[in-house]
């Protein structure tokens, strides 16, 4: 039977309340911290490691956090999801974007469909568009190949397929898999759009809308946008427009759109980047198979997500450290840092992966919680970071966990010897350093120059960001979220909160406003 239970009704968690703290600049110091980095690593999919060696843990505590994932039934709760019990109680849904990428239990039927063999079918029917795309034998008006991809969306429709696109581009590009450019319009500032079309070669360009319900506010608007420069330049938009969309929706049907690819109502949309949201333009971008490497890694995480020993299980043991260092040390924020280039907007996707999850002040049946929830997420790549906001992470008064992501190859192989070291091998030294720094600090007479330390990291290493471990990072965080939403026992799968914003945007665009609300528009010439 599983069991919804508040964190503080956990006696696993009262007992990690209870627990003595651990001193990090001692256990990383010496002969000890080199067995201790040597000792603290989980394997993850596609050839991944989880190095906690800088977190404030010992072995009392660890032993504290696996009775605690046994008494909130994480694993269990996991399997419950995945063979698809309605866990998004908010929205009364079952959630399965695990689905996408692989068949973890029991089939599962939903609207008297197999939900595994529908997102299979999908899969399929994007190999095909984009095959023929590539193949020319889908083309534009005047018989030429498409030779660039633009993606309209919003949220989870851009923060996802973006980010994966960046971490993948380069290395397609060196393998000669950079099939077709891609680009990408969210803002409904008319400035984004402008930029994004007046770089783009209209005529050999298809654009994807993706938009669930078929009604979001910002993307029609930037819809419309690009359908009248499209116009504008002599083109027939219904020609270079294809949709993403649920079957449900207005644009399903419409033969305003060359093709439409289905989602549906059980991925929330910063779930779905390995659903038809991100398929279809990664798809086209980098071809089926590269696609296909993407969610395979995904999916190998996701195995590895299911096994209940927390020292073989990287994503569970992530999540449960979290929540030691928010619930009980008290941190309430997290910089997601990765040294790698190709990374610098998966930070972005992280933040709203995490904050839009768990960023809860009620449990899953609604009722207030007087526990702490979520953490802010900030980050950009390094060692570009470390240049601006490292200052604060070193010597400010908060002390703020942090997230490294490094590998040991670039993703081109192309390297230069600058004074001895080349270039990757410079990067990786400064993770190295800064997670040394952070943990264990200096004294200095001078104060000024005084690291107190003690601030813990945590470093996910790999040797070189391929699609297999792109897909096991987005996995990896997915999981881990999903593991500390279960502990605190919140719905990590509703959104209300982004609700409200929308609901006056409206009452603002037809003028049912009074009161400030009025006054901000007329402030702001609306």
């Amino acid at each position: 039977m599983i069991n919804w239970e508040n964190t503080t009704e956990l006696d696993a968690f009262n007992k990690l309340l209870a627990s003595v703290s651990v001193n990090l600049q001692e256990v990383m110091a010496g002969a000890e911290g080199a067995r201790r980095v040597a000792e603290c690593s989980v394997p993850m999919a596609a050839g991944l490691v989880y190095n906690y060696a800088a977190k404030a843990v010992d072995g009392d505590i660890l032993n504290i956090l696996a009775e605690l994932a046994d008494e909130a039934q994480l694993i269990q709760k996991y399997r419950e999801l995945y063979n698809g019990a309605i866990i998004n109680t908010g929205e009364n849904r079952l959630v399965l974007h695990h689905l996408t990428r692989g068949q973890l239990g029991n089939a599962v039927i939903a609207d008297g469909v197999d939900k595994r063999e529908f997102y299979l079918s999908i899969e399929k029917e994007i190999a095909e568009f984009a095959d023929k795309v590539h193949s020319g034998e889908i083309t534009n008006e005047a018989g030429e190949r498409f030779t660039a991809v633009v993606q309209i969306g919003v949220g989870g429709s851009d923060l996802g397929p973006r980010a994966v696109y960046m971490a993948l581009e380069n290395w397609c590009r060196a393998k000669d898999r950079l099939l077709m450019k891609a680009g990408f319009i969210s803002n409904v500032d008319p400035d984004d759009a402008l930029n994004v079309i007046g770089t783009t070669d209209l005529e050999h360009t298809l654009f994807i809308l993706v938009s669930k319900s078929g009604t979001t506010l910002e993307t029609l608007t930037n819809e419309s946008f690009v359908r009248e420069k499209l116009a504008e330049a002599g083109l027939k938009p219904s020609r270079h427009m294809i949709a993403v969309t649920s079957r449900t929706s207005p644009i399903a049907t419409s033969d305003e759109y060359m093709k439409a690819f289905f989602m549906d109502d059980y991925i929330g949309g910063r779930y779905s980047v390995t659903s038809a949201v991100g398929g279809v333009i990664l798809s086209l971008a980098f071809g089926p198979d590269i696609f296909h490497r993407f969610i395979s890694g995904a999916a190998e995480a996701d195995k590895m997500a299911d096994n209940p020993q927390i020292l073989e299980n990287a994503a569970l043991l992530d999540a449960l450290i979290g929540v030691y260092e928010r619930n009980v040390l008290g941190y309430k924020a997290m910089a997601m840092l990765p040294y790698s280039q190709a990374l610098s907007r998966f930070p972005a996707h992280l933040q709203q992966l995490e904050m839009e999850s768990n960023g809860k002040s009620v449990n899953r049946f609604g009722e207030p919680i007087d526990y702490d929830t979520g953490y802010i997420i900030f980050g950009e790549p390094g060692t570009n970071g470390q240049h601006s906001f490292y200052q604060l992470l070193h010597q400010g008064t908060d002390v703020i966990p942090l997230q490294f992501i490094g590998f040991r190859k670039s993703q081109t192989g192309s390297d230069l010897e600058i004074q001895g070291s080349t270039s990757q091998q410079k990067l990786c030294a400064n993770v190295a350093a800064q997670i040394m720094a952070f943990a264990c600090g200096r004294d200095n007479e001078d104060t000024n120059k005084r690291f107190d330390g003690g601030r813990p990291c945590s470093l996910i290493v790999g040797e070189q960001l391929t699609p297999e471990a792109t897909g096991a990072l987005i996995s990896h965080f997915e999981n881990k979220i999903m593991f500390q939403g279960f502990i605190w026992n919140i719905n990590s799968f509703d959104q209300e909160g982004v609700q409200l914003g929308k609901t006056l945007t409206r009452d603002v665009l037809s003028h049912k406003t009074d009161g400030a609300l009025k006054g901000y528009s007329d402030l702001l010439g609306i």
